[in-house]
């Protein structure tokens, strides 16, 4: 019988592997406890104190700061210094990496935070030079509007005296492996008031359309296509506003008191104060595809086409008898959320601290921007009127041509700072219409190389155009918001607002950027005001690039106030903007050729007036419109698909989607992926095909060309020999197969499994270190993605990249119905959380109700506040 025995040499081998392996894993586990430990202690010690007592060297009296379960609080103090220092340390403890962030990009100064790779970026900022003129304007502010400023700069100074690095923020942390020696410098008031230079650029209207006309104009000329053709080119792709089909904000402008303003608005400055739009950008520590994306990235990008909703419904057809307002300004998806909210309540309200306002902030400015006080609500949508023009100027050496004449170029010398690298000079030089910006981006230089101007109707090569200098070609930039103005006044102008009267007023301070203002009070009155600085053009209208040489193309003053749009009490009983047409053609100004097209503001017309006829309007009928997710030209297109042969099964399932569909754009339904999709491909074999620049946000431009198509199936633009399309039923079948297959591969083939929602999905991406390419830094900071409805021109205006990407990139940033009846039954919601803080409570916990349209209440009077509050934090005077 044999008999084994274990090898002892084996078993004290296993043995010793075994001790090894668990004292690797056991080490592993020590690492990986302690580093969870550190990384929780790290992100925790920035987490703001939000209950208790602080002691604050500067306050005048005790400060209360009540939070409810969503972290938004109510400052009440008993004077405005204590209010607005209050607001500045609240904003700072939860929003001051953004705060810090902004301010370099309003600055051009975002290379010392992020190196080299933003020095491009930082360059074509420090050119547009928005800090230069936020600082002039904080010396033109009143002692009282400037006491504010300086009261709330020192609360953000108080809070970072108490903390430094990480414990101000996570982000510092990160930062303080590339860049260890950045520390934030003390808050000024002009880094609060630059901030507007910023939100400016992000509602630029045109200079984006007004770019690609050109670019397509340059191409179309190389391509030997004769000037006329040219023209009509980039008129059929550029249609003018349906007015026929869609409605204008103010049918009837109404005869209203005159405002009484306590000093007269700014002077025209001619066409020599120069200084530039600015771009913010999503900080990233890669380059972006191009200085004007990363400029525009920072800013978080412009929202379907510089869209938002905003509307108010009149008593007379609301069950309370009282105005209902709603607002969803459109902007770029960011996190955090370019909005705070906030309520800032005086204890007596009086002429020495006349506050008690509510509503959506910007962290880094003292103030309510959309709201409502006690007794008046207002919202705002983007004006879309044209303030901004290019100008091809001809330049030999310093000098450019004028006139006939060569006239010196303004020349300053600047350096840009960066972070672990070397200093690098910049030269930035000014026209009469301010700086030149070719040579700083890619698009704005090739219109230099290939110069088209417009002469009347006529789109011209520079060679074809009269009086041309000879020199080198560049590109200037006009816009209204680089001259200095009023708004930072205005926004306490509208918190205090009592009456339309006062709110018009605030109104004409409100110049950069234009603004619809829609408007309601507790008397029951409704209104609209159309503000700004729009410019009074000469010889041309600023639809695409004009002579730089000839002075009868410069602006020739700004619209007068009293001349501009308004609407009190209109008879149809609610006012909607969306973006669309202010006025028509009749009006005695050009205000801009570049509207967006009137989808949403249709819709929204139409389901306030078949609500109204079913019964009195609720705020919850309200919320309802506001979460519409009808795709206009997926309705046409379903229409038209009826007609469609198309070769297999897969594509008919999909067609068969569209014979039920409700046009709604539900985040669940298949019928809206394919819609979309189907939309997609056919955009890009129409336009793309023909080089024919896509939109980046608002789609209605292509809504209204294509519409237009659908009537005649033998038009033009159908044919494409290299596609092998003859007609529209050719055309669209080709597209509806792509779509097919398209969507086949993304999620599978099985049609009725398809989603919307998924295909839509927004990421949250941080605005700086989301996209920092490292992914477990990316980890931290970003989340997402969630499903989604909605659509581009969808009144749910969650908007996408055409050609790009079917994920959400622009989103009604926030949405909020308030109730003239009773303030404490208005409700809001916005994209993501009170707090900046990667992992804190309220980082993303708004975030799952905006998905769904789910507002929360929104506690204004003293009892309901009290009854909110889970946190009360008391700041008393130290000492």
């Amino acid at each position: 019988m044999m008999s084994t025995t274990s090898d002892p040499n084996r078993r004290s081998l296993a043995g010793r592997l075994g001790r090894i392996a668990f004292v690797v894993v056991a080490v592993l586990i020590t690492i990986a406890t302690a580093a969870a430990f550190f990384l929780t202690w790290t992100i925790q010690r920035s987490f703001p104190q939000t209950s208790g007592e602080i002691q604050l060297s500067e306050l005048d009296a005790t400060v209360t700061v009540q939070r409810d379960d969503r972290g938004i609080p109510t400052i009440t103090a008993s004077t405005t210094h204590d209010l607005f220092y209050a607001q500045g340390f609240t904003h700072a403890q939860d929003r001051f990496f953004e705060m810090d962030f902004r301010r370099h990009v309003t600055s051009g100064r975002v290379a010392e935070m992020f190196g080299e790779s933003q020095v491009a970026t930082d360059k074509f900022l420090r050119t547009l030079g928005w800090r230069a003129i936020a600082e002039e304007e904080v010396a033109n502010l009143d002692e009282t509007t400037l006491g504010y400023y300086e009261a709330y700069a020192d609360g953000v100074n108080a809070y970072l005296e108490s903390r430094s690095g990480a414990q101000l923020s996570l982000e510092y942390a990160v930062l303080g492996i590339q860049n260890p020696d950045y520390e934030p410098e003390p808050w000024e008031p002009a880094d609060s008031v630059a901030w507007l230079k910023a939100m400016a650029w992000d509602l630029r209207t045109n200079v984006e359309d007004e770019t690609d006309r050109a670019l397509l104009a340059a191409r179309l000329q190389a391509s030997g296509a004769s000037d006329a053709e040219n023209t009509a080119v980039i008129e059929t792709a550029y249609p003018p506003y349906p007015f026929a089909q869609n409605p204008v904000i103010v049918p009837t402008i109404s005869a209203v008191e005159p405002v009484q303003a306590d000093a007269e608005p700014a002077a025209f400055g001619g066409a020599g104060d120069a200084g530039v739009t600015d771009a913010l950008a999503t900080v990233e520590w890669q380059e972006a595809e191009s200085v004007l994306a990363a400029a525009s990235m920072m800013i978080g990008g412009v929202g379907e086409g510089i869209g938002s909703n905003s509307w108010v419904v009149s008593g007379d057809l609301t069950e309370s008898g009282m105005p209902l307002l709603s607002n969803d300004p459109h902007l770029g998806a960011s996190l955090p959320s370019v909005w705070y909210q906030i309520q800032l309540k005086c204890e007596a309200v009086g002429e020495q601290c006349p506050f008690d306002v509510a509503g959506f902030s910007f962290s880094g400015m003292p103030g309510v921007v959309i709201g409502h006080n006690q007794t008046v609500a207002w919202g705002f949508t983007n004006l879309t009127t044209d303030v901004t023009d290019l100008y091809i100027e001809k330049l030999d050496g310093d000098q450019y041509w004028r006139d006939g004449a060569l006239t010196p170029l303004e020349i300053e010398q600047d350096v840009i700072k960066v972070a672990g690298g070397d200093d690098v000079p910049l030269t930035i030089r000014r026209t009469v219409h301010g700086p030149i910006i070719s040579g700083l981006t890619d698009d704005f230089t090739s219109i230099a190389e290939s110069p088209v101007v417009s002469a009347g109707d006529a789109v011209l090569p520079l060679e074809g155009a009269p009086e041309v200098p000879d020199g080198e070609s560049a590109v200037s930039l006009r816009w209204t918001a680089l001259e200095p103005g009023t708004t930072a006044s205005a926004l306490f102008a509208l918190n205090t607002a009592q009456n339309f009267q006062e709110f018009r007023r605030a109104a004409s301070l409100f110049d950069v950027p234009a603004q619809n203002l829609v408007y309601a009070d507790v008397e029951g009155n409704i209104g609209y005001q159309a503000p700004g600085r729009l410019p009074i053009r000469g010889a041309g209208d600023g639809w695409l690039p004009q002579a730089g040489w000839d002075s009868a193309y410069d602006w020739e003053g700004f619209i007068p106030f009293e001349e501009l749009p308004v609407s009190y009490n209109p008879p149809q009983g609610y006012i909607v903007t969306a973006n669309n047409a202010i006025v028509d053609d009749d009006f005695e100004h050009f205000l801009s050729r570049d509207w967006d097209y009137g989808y949403r503001a249709a819709r929204i017309e139409h389901l306030i007036e078949r609500k109204a006829a079913a019964g009195p309007i609720t705020a919850a009928d309200m919320r309802d419109i506001q979460m519409d997710e009808e795709m206009w030209i997926g309705k046409q297109l379903a229409v038209v698909m009826d007609r469609v042969a198309v070769e297999g099964e897969g594509p008919q399932a999909a067609i068969e989607l569209l014979r039920t569909w409700d046009a709604q754009n539900d985040p669940d339904s298949a019928a809206a992926a394919f819609a979309n999709v189907l939309w997609s491909n056919l955009a890009q074999n129409v336009f793309v095909e023909r080089e024919v620049p896509l939109p980046v946000g608002d789609q209605g431009r292509l809504f209204t060309v294509v519409g237009t198509m659908l009537d005649d199936a033998v038009d033009p633009m159908w044919t494409n020999e290299r596609l092998g399309t003859t007609d529209m039923y050719s055309m669209l079948a080709l597209s509806a197969e792509q779509a097919y297959a398209e969507l086949a591969e993304l999620q599978g083939e099985d049609v009725t499994r398809w989603s919307w929602g998924s295909l839509h999905a927004l990421p949250l991406t941080h605005d700086t270190l989301g996209t920092s390419g490292i992914a477990p830094i990316e980890m931290l900071f970003n989340r997402g993605p969630y499903p989604v409805g909605g659509g581009s021109s969808v009144v749910n205006a969650t908007g996408w990249v055409l050609g790009e990407s079917y994920a959400t990139a622009t989103v009604p940033s926030m949405r909020m119905v308030i109730d003239l009846a009773d303030f404490d039954a208005s409700t809001w919601n916005h994209l993501t959380g009170a707090s900046g803080h990667a992992f804190h409570p309220h980082y993303t916990d708004q975030t799952a109700d905006w998905a769904k349209g789910i507002q929360t209440p929104w506690a204004f009077t003293p009892k309901a506040v009290k009854a909110a509050a889970v946190d009360t934090l008391t700041l008393t005077p130290a000492g």
